[in-house]
């Protein structure tokens, strides 16, 4: 894996996987999907010893968005996010907050294009629009070092729902096939909920696609 270091939390009503992904060797860190309690996250980044220098959206739903304002105030560091899910983001219908008692909204800093080339941490990743269970949901790809971070698009022997506003069954299993498969089949895959996979291992037996 060269020399990402990939912890992560699990966190809020839904047990979201938040990730903290940190290069070793100038220990900035890379936060995806910051679910919930901030005080949580912030003392992991202390324990890693960590610089965060991003927060990464997979996609704009309550669960993986509860701490974005706070550690981004308290780290001053931007917020990334696929350009079409903004509206998302700042819809408590769109985004369920509201649907699950939480209302809240939140602004990206940078809004991303499908397949735009980033240095982040000192690494290089790629950006991958994947519509289908949100209109700008996106997966965030580390060539080097083989590891995708999946959000709710793609799960180990599972895909995301498609029936929450601007979701889609069709386009999220087109997003999975034509986006993510196409990967080197060793590519670790970190999703937004429950256990790690691999693309080889969805390819052959995920029966949803």
């Amino acid at each position: 894996m060269g020399t990402l270091r990939i912890e992560h939390l699990v966190l809020g009503q839904v047990a979201t996987n938040c990730y903290l992904a940190m290069n070793q060797e100038t220990k900035e860190l890379i936060l995806v999907d910051p679910a919930d309690r901030a005080d949580r996250i912030a003392q992991k980044i202390s324990d890693m010893g960590g610089i965060p220098v991003a927060i990464m959206l997979t996609h704009g739903h309550f669960d993986h968005i509860g701490a974005v304002d706070e550690l981004r105030e308290r780290y001053r560091i931007p917020c990334y996010a696929q350009e079409e899910e903004a509206k998302v983001l700042a819809s408590v219908e769109w985004n369920l907050s509201r649907m699950f008692g939480c209302p809240m909204t939140v602004k990206a800093d940078v809004l991303l294009k499908d397949g735009q080339e980033l240095t982040l941490a000192g690494k290089r990743l790629l950006v991958i629009h994947t519509p289908g269970h949100t209109l700008g949901g996106a997966c965030y790809y580390f060539p080097e070092e083989g590891v995708l971070f999946s959000g709710d698009t793609l799960f180990a022997g599972s895909v995301g729902r498609s029936d929450f506003p601007t979701g889609s069954s069709s386009v999220l299993v087109r997003s999975v096939r034509e986006k993510l498969l196409v990967l080197p089949e060793e590519t670790l895959v970190y999703p937004g909920h429950q256990q790690e996979s691999t693309i080889g291992y969805e390819k052959r037996y995920n029966p949803f696609v």
